[in-house]
């Protein structure tokens, strides 16, 4: 008797399972790895350097300026955080893939992983990588600026 947290869902009934190699399944993990240390993550710095290109303070008086550079702050914050966890999601993807991996490695080649296995390998991938910390951008209209005296 199959459990029922390891059946489809209804609407999927009749389509079947999905059959997974495990020794694949670790190969994937390394390649997935590998690709963000190799290929991504040496990338960061150089776009650390450009996000971080000094923006000048608006002047209080011009207040499309200051909303405009506020909403550019707030959209080049929001890139910078989706660009950085990239690297650290890949990680743990790949991180859950190695513990599944590890796990059924004993059995035959297809074996029949239970749900709760992966979403346990999913929540809790395994010893993380070392990942750069997100950059943090200043805000040129924040408080910590001065404000911008007009002549």
């Amino acid at each position: 008797m199959i459990p029922e947290e390891d059946r489809p869902a209804s609407w999927l009934h009749g389509y079947g399972g999905i059959e997974a190699d495990i020794r694949q399944l670790r190969e994937f993990a390394d390649r997935l790895r590998g690709e963000v240390e190799r290929n991504y993550a040496p990338h960061l710095r150089y776009i650390e350097h450009d996000m971080k290109a000094p923006v000048p303070n608006p002047a209080d008086a011009f207040l499309e300026l200051v909303q405009f550079l506020r909403a550019h702050w707030e959209t080049q914050q929001a890139a910078t955080n989706a660009v950085w966890g990239v690297g650290a999601v890949t990680g743990r993807l790949a991180g859950a893939a190695e513990t599944v991996a590890s796990t059924y490695a004993g059995t035959d080649a297809f074996s029949a992983a239970r749900v709760a296995d992966v979403e346990r390998a999913l929540a809790h991938p395994g010893t993380p990588r070392a990942t750069p910390a997100p950059l943090v951008l200043s805000d040129p209209t924040g408080p910590d600026e001065p404000p911008v005296v007009l002549p």
